[in-house]
């Protein structure tokens, strides 16, 4: 055998959620890759995965970037000895037609950019030698995929890990819409008792087998009970079976104060031998949404403080790493946010494990997404269409089924009514996730008037708003609520996106507006716009959530504005995580209690035209005294949303120190700012 089919067998991980006879083979390495074009011999280069071909011209603001077909080529050795094994191959992520071939024979094809899937292989390659896998991805515009348009980028390529996996036979199963075939029901949760149903698909490939499956409970690594069921397995695929068990004064998963999980082995046995295992979380928890009084977690109040996020980067566009969710969600935590809205497709599944353990509340969602202010349509009334978006919905919840973080599946985001109407599908929509998962309810973000026949049909229904940005004045925001409110008193109502345009580089004195589509986007004015927001926002307690628009400065090709093209610059923290806001400091001082910290804002405007300026600070400190200079200006207390203010500070001719200190001398914190005037 060859060594880098000897390194291929070696390179074998068990997965978190994997055990047992089943082995998953990461297969990230070395691929040959070539556009559809290129067809002269040779014309491959190397590329490991994650991979996009659109990090460069995408994000370059290249509104044309490349939209058609890749081509990925790998070998791999199959060894004898996997004869009588199953073997599939994992996709977690593929933008946005994906078909495989085996040894140019075509296996299957993958619709949708966004949800992972599985083709089974077992039948399809030669044991004792080479394969060939060739897998063409197409991320071109179709009229009966989801989705039709949107605010981002739509890069091209296998974004996402591959991975080999073999199993027995016999098997809990990989091909229920590459769910991880366990669907953990919480029926009844409660302080006192938690009543879960686990529902196991599983799937036999040889002749009828009597079986034995048993469901396991672990805290950490001490097992608190094992409920077994004998069966007659007979020959098929996704055949359910049910084990309910009970659990006596659990403990919750409590969102951010107390994020603990259980963990749940399901064991598959053949004559007596263990042939599959696979493990899933289980965040026990139970919540309602008022119309009145908002969210609550566990039977008490908790106002959801979210963010939007989108999935891309700097020069790798999506094509994210471990290491790149984990920083997100880094920052994210130490804002003080307790929800995110993961717009607007489902995300790597690494980022849900992140969430389930920081004890984040998510709102999920399918890419079904309108133009908003655009051209184009978001919806085609065409039977492809309407399956695919189902197909979609399916995926998404039943391959996320058991994470805690999730509280609701979105359905829509900025649709239309006019011309092709999407109010009966939705409907439909909205039905089906009720079938897939009558715990959770749905939810929609809508931008149309609040007289609109669209807001019925969802659970929760949320509003993009940007009062103060596109128009208006913060204060509409409040004004807006407080009339829907009235107007629908059954409505539960979130804001779903709100925001404003910032770049760095643009700085000046007087806090005015900039230019939403052109190219002036002061940051003062987004740290302006949110001040007056949020406060409209935690005023009112009926608004059981809301979410930043956006976290992260992201690709979107098409827009010309900020201080280059190609890029929204509503983040909070820049596209590259290098750089958070002054808004990002605002949320910290108003949402974070435990970081202690001092923050000067206005702090990059370091050339001043005024002799008189006024000094902001955002702190969630008690008490904070500001020096100019070394002289003592005073100290003083917050607001009522962590905002201290100096007006008509005095700047002399040159540099000027500006000091903000706490007044505790234990445990002093200070941040020092440069400015100069003249």
């Amino acid at each position: 055998m060859k060594k880098t089919a000897i390194l291929f067998l070696l390179c074998v991980c068990c997965n978190s959620t994997l055990f047992a006879a089943r082995k998953q083979i990461l297969l990230n390495e070395n691929w040959n890759f070539r556009f559809s074009w290129q067809v002269q011999k040779n014309s491959e280069r190397r590329v490991d995965l994650p991979h996009t071909w659109n990090a460069q011209d995408a994000l370059a603001g290249e509104q044309d970037y490349f939209r058609g077909v890749g081509n990925y080529r790998k070998m791999i050795d199959i060894p004898e000895e996997w004869k009588g094994k199953r073997l599939f191959l994992r996709f977690e992520g593929a933008n946005t037609v994906t078909n495989l071939f085996i040894n140019q024979q075509h296996v299957g094809e993958h619709r949708g950019g966004y949800g992972a899937f599985v083709f089974d292989l077992t039948d399809r390659v030669d044991y004792g030698k080479p394969n060939e896998i060739l897998v063409r991805v197409n991320n071109a515009l179709q009229l009966d995929i989801m989705p039709l348009v949107g605010d981002f980028n739509f890069y091209g390529g296998i974004y996402r890990d591959v991975y080999l996996i073999v199993t027995d036979e016999q098997q809990i199963s990989l091909t229920d819409y590459a769910s991880p075939g366990i669907y953990l029901v919480q029926e009844k949760i409660s302080e006192k008792e938690a009543v879960v149903n686990a529902r196991v698909m599983l799937s036999n490939y040889a002749a009828t087998e009597e079986a034995e499956l048993t469901v396991n409970i672990f805290d950490g690594g001490k097992k608190l009970l094992s409920e077994k069921k004998t069966l007659t397995l007979p020959t098929g695929i996704n055949q359910p079976q049910e084990i309910r068990f009970t659990l006596p004064s659990p403990r919750l998963w409590d969102g951010r104060k107390d994020p603990f999980c259980y963990q749940v082995r399901v064991d598959l046995a053949v004559n007596g031998q263990i042939v599959d295992t696979v493990s899933q979380p289980l965040g026990l928890r139970y919540y309602t949404v008022d119309a009145d009084k908002g969210f609550f977690l566990n039977g008490n109040p908790l106002k959801l403080r979210g963010v939007c996020r989108h999935q891309d980067r700097p020069e790798i566009g999506n094509a994210l790493r471990p290491m790149h969710h984990r920083e997100d969600m880094d920052i994210i935590l130490e804002m003080g946010t307790n929800a995110i809205r993961l717009a607007h497709y489902p995300q790597a599944p690494y980022f849900y494990d992140l969430a389930d353990e920081s004890g984040l509340i998510i709102w999920a969602e399918i890419p079904f997404i309108g133009p908003g202010g655009y051209e184009e349509r978001g919806y085609v009334d065409q039977p492809a269409f309407r399956a695919n978006g189902k197909e979609q919905l399916k995926e998404l919840i039943r391959q996320h089924y058991n994470h805690p973080s999730i509280c609701m599946w979105g359905l829509y985001n900025e649709l239309k009514t006019i011309g092709d109407s999407p109010e009966a599908y939705i409907a439909e929509l909205n039905a089906l996730a009720h079938d897939e998962d009558p715990t959770r309810p749905t939810v929609a973000a809508s931008f149309l008037g609040d007289d609109n026949a669209l807001s019925p049909h969802s659970d929760l229904i949320a509003w993009n708003k940007y009062y103060g940005w596109y128009g208006g004045s913060f204060a509409d925001l409040g004004r807006w609520a407080d009339g829907i409110h009235r107007q629908f008193p059954a409505y539960k109502i979130g804001i779903s996106e709100y925001g404003a345009g910032a770049s760095i580089y643009h700085q000046q004195d007087e806090v005015k507006s900039g230019d939403a589509s052109g190219w002036w986007h002061p940051e003062n004015w987004q740290t302006a716009y949110h001040i007056g927001n949020w406060q409209a926002i935690a005023e009112r307690p009926f608004i059981w959530g809301s979410f930043v628009w956006n976290m992260f400065d992201f690709g979107a090709a098409h827009r010309t504005e900020g201080d280059r093209p190609g890029i929204n610059d509503k983040g909070l923290v820049t596209f590259d995580r290098k750089v958070k806001k002054d808004a990002f400091y605002f949320y910290k001082a108003n949402w974070n209690t435990e970081d202690r910290f001092v923050y000067i804002a206005n702090r990059r405007h370091t050339r001043r035209t005024q002799p008189l300026t006024t000094v902001t600070v955002f702190s969630n400190l008690k008490e904070v005294e500001l020096f100019v200079n070394g002289k003592s200006l005073g100290r003083q207390t917050p607001d009522g949303y962590a905002t201290f203010t100096w007006n008509e500070v005095a700047l002399s001719a040159g540099e000027n120190q500006i000091e903000a200190r706490s007044v505790n001398g234990k445990d002093r914190k200070s941040d020092i700012v440069l400015w100069s005037w003249k």
